[in-house]
């Protein structure tokens, strides 16, 4: 047929009235079994499908979770919508995902969409742009609506909201002290870019951690980065081109590491002899690389999974807003472990 089945066409088809049909395929008792068994099966026969949106309005809820995110190319993001789909899907939820690619304005449409389609909750990552450029009008407009918003990640600094995060100062601050247990002397940070949440944590937690050892940051040793292989290579270049070299490096993610292992190695120096590295994130391919990459995992997976528990409370009535932060764990590898130091 090339038109949608509706109830309508199959109480003809039946000569009945369109609530029996609706009865009849919802399995309800006061239609006899034998009647809803030869409509259920005609009804898939001929294609028949609900209609969602309309059972939404009904019942005042679509089955729907709308999930913001601002890349679908990093471990990280991936992870944390497994997560997601992990608790979910078992409970009959639809994740509806939109990627900003770090812009604003997208954040902002997809915002308004998936509001407008009646989602039951919006899960968001918040847009580098966003933290930028201070754009918070559409959020404050967000968490003003009756949906439920809950941030993931990158969180709004709002106190009063929903979030699941990761402790990333915590995790900076043992990477850090890592290496300064390994005897490194000059530790580089390579610094995500400026105005993201984990980014300035995780800057922080380097920066607290080496005063607390008597250390200073030395602002030759702090070199801006994306989150890419290709920008850890300038920064590790800028790095080894210094009169006085760094004997440590810690970067703001495991793919900006690797890209600053490249450098080392094409520069003949050992890993981690010469330059110990740690990453964060701790995706697969860490433990797999040529050089082991020690690196601080933030349980991505699990923060998809918190937040989809975090959600379902919400839909079971729960109104209190809840914060919770992960616990990350610095996993030690062949790239940092200097066997003589302890």
């Amino acid at each position: 047929m090339g038109n949608a089945v509706s109830i309508k066409d199959l109480a003809r088809k039946f000569k009945c009235a369109p609530s029996t049909i609706s009865r009849a395929l919802n399995d309800h008792p006061m239609i006899n079994i034998d009647t809803r068994k030869t409509i259920q099966e005609y009804a898939h026969k001929i294609g028949y499908q609900k209609n969602t949106i309309s059972l939404s309005l009904l019942n005042k809820c679509s089955k729907t979770l709308g999930v913001i995110i601002p890349s679908i190319s990093h471990y990280h993001e991936t992870a944390i919508i497994e997560g997601l789909e992990a608790i979910l899907q078992p409970a009959g939820y639809l994740l509806n995902i939109c990627v900003t690619n770090e812009c604003h304005a997208l954040e902002k449409e997809y915002l308004n969409r998936l509001y407008a389609n009646r989602v039951d909750a919006i899960c968001i990552s918040l847009s580098q742009e966003t933290f930028d450029h201070s754009l918070n009008e559409h959020i404050d407009l967000a968490i003003s609506r009756s949906m439920p918003i809950i941030f993931m990640d990158r969180f709004y600094h709002e106190s009063d909201v929903d979030r699941v995060i990761t402790d990333d100062f915590k995790g900076a601050f043992l990477a850090t002290e890592h290496l300064i247990h390994m005897g490194c002397q000059r530790i580089a940070h390579l610094h995500g870019p400026k105005g993201i949440t984990v980014s300035q944590q995780r800057f922080r937690g380097y920066q607290v951690c080496l005063k607390k050892y008597g250390r200073e940051v030395d602002d030759e040793l702090v070199k801006q980065v994306m989150f890419s292989p290709e920008s850890g290579i300038e920064a590790a270049k800028s790095l080894l081109d210094q009169e006085i070299k760094p004997d440590g490096i810690f970067a703001v993610n495991d793919e900006v590491c690797f890209g600053a292992m490249k450098v080392i190695q094409e520069r003949n120096y050992k890993i981690p002899e010469d330059i110990a590295l740690v990453g964060f994130d701790d995706i697969p391919l860490s433990a797999f690389g040529p050089i082991a990459l020690s690196s601080v995992s933030r349980k991505s997976k699990k923060i998809g999974e918190q937040t989809a528990h975090l959600f379902l409370s919400k839909m079971n009535g729960m109104h209190q807003h809840q914060q919770f932060t992960l616990e990350p764990e610095l996993i030690v590898r062949e790239s940092s472990q200097r066997n003589h130091y302890s």
